[in-house]
């Protein structure tokens, strides 16, 4: 039988019931017809799972009841930075849903030089806060327990000098770049890719990373 498993924003107890919230409570009891007494595990991004039995399905209200706490280790040693052009629409969705079932630590949605999508801080907000279920929906069908970090979108160059010198490896996805997988010796401190939006990344683009010690990975 398969697992259900549900993302829940909320600190989770083992003994404590649990309130699920409206999506996730209607997505319980319409969508996969679950019962009072079924089975389903809970994360909230802690790092564990949480058995948990439905303790109440109604109308107005899904309950379930935490039984037991588990570590789930399953997130890649390495940590790896994926800095994304914005691309439109569900390009955009399918990218950082793949990208969290990969098991990428963060994702940097960026604004470059032939970026087609112009966000401002309303719609901005609402991409974010989009992304972010997505990034939810991924880590319940993938069986992670941490889910990466995504922030606003923000222009390439002002993203740029926010890094630290940290020792990550600090690679783009250019046609032309002069590196290729099998030649990276990856570090403790993981590795950053920047990925152009549809049209690839620009002339400035390129100057800019060069600049801040990004290579050119084939």
């Amino acid at each position: 039988m398969r697992t259900i498993r549900i993302y829940v924003e909320q600190p989770l107890t083992v003994g404590a019931p649990v309130p699920l919230a409206q999506q996730a409570a209607e997505h319980v009891s319409r969508v996969l017809r679950l019962s009072s007494g079924d089975p389903l595990v809970l994360f909230n991004g802690d790092g564990h799972d949480y058995a948990a039995t439905l303790s109440e399905v109604g109308k107005r209200q899904v309950t379930a009841t935490v039984e037991g706490r588990k570590e789930v280790l399953c997130e890649s040693p390495l940590p790896l930075v994926l800095a994304q052009g914005v691309a439109r629409g569900e390009k955009m969705d399918l990218i950082v849903q793949k990208a969290t079932e990969l098991g990428v630590s963060a994702i940097v949605p960026l604004i470059t030089e032939r970026s087609e999508v112009k966000l401002d801080g309303e719609r901005a907000a609402k991409r974010l806060a989009h992304w972010q279920a997505v990034i939810a929906s991924a880590c319940e069908q993938c069986g992670r327990a941490v889910l990466p970090r995504v922030v606003a979108p923000m222009p390439l160059t002002g993203w740029l000098t926010t890094l630290a010198d940290d020792g990550a490896l600090r690679l783009a996805l250019l046609p032309e770049g002069d590196r290729r997988p099998r030649d990276l010796s990856p570090t403790s401190a993981g590795a950053i890719l920047v990925v152009g939006p549809e049209g690839g990344l620009g002339e400035r683009d390129v100057a800019s990373l060069a600049a801040h010690g990004f290579r050119g990975l084939q």
